[in-house]
């Protein structure tokens, strides 16, 4: 039996797989102060335009207007957590580094 050489490192798939999941996590430790800020301030207005619909759905129903500002209350109140957390994002970039490793093990071990 002839021992072929094993290809370089850089022409598996899952090399790369790994290389672009790291990245992502990287960038995702980079970006996570300012990304609470951003999803914030995104959620607020979500918030806002669902309070608001609600107000529309109220005066069309015919029950007297409520004034939006004098219920408004600090985003924090409403949702102290963030609706679309950063942790989902690294825990998939996460899974996606550990599978590629583990797959690109197996294919160097044949």
């Amino acid at each position: 039996m002839v021992d072929r050489p094993l290809p370089p490192l850089t022409d598996s798939g899952w090399f790369w797989a790994a290389i672009f999941a790291v990245m992502a996590l990287a960038g995702i430790g980079l970006i996570s102060g300012k990304f609470d800020v951003r999803q914030r301030q995104i959620e607020g207005r979500y918030l806002g335009r669902q309070q608001a619909q609600v107000e529309r759905e109220r005066r069309a129903a015919g029950l007297p207007p409520v004034d939006l500002a004098a219920s408004a209350r600090q985003p924090d109140e409403v949702a102290p957590m963030r609706i679309v957390p950063l942790w989902t994002l690294a825990t998939a970039a996460a899974t996606a580094v550990t599978a590629s490793l583990i797959m690109l093990a197996r294919e160097r071990r044949r």
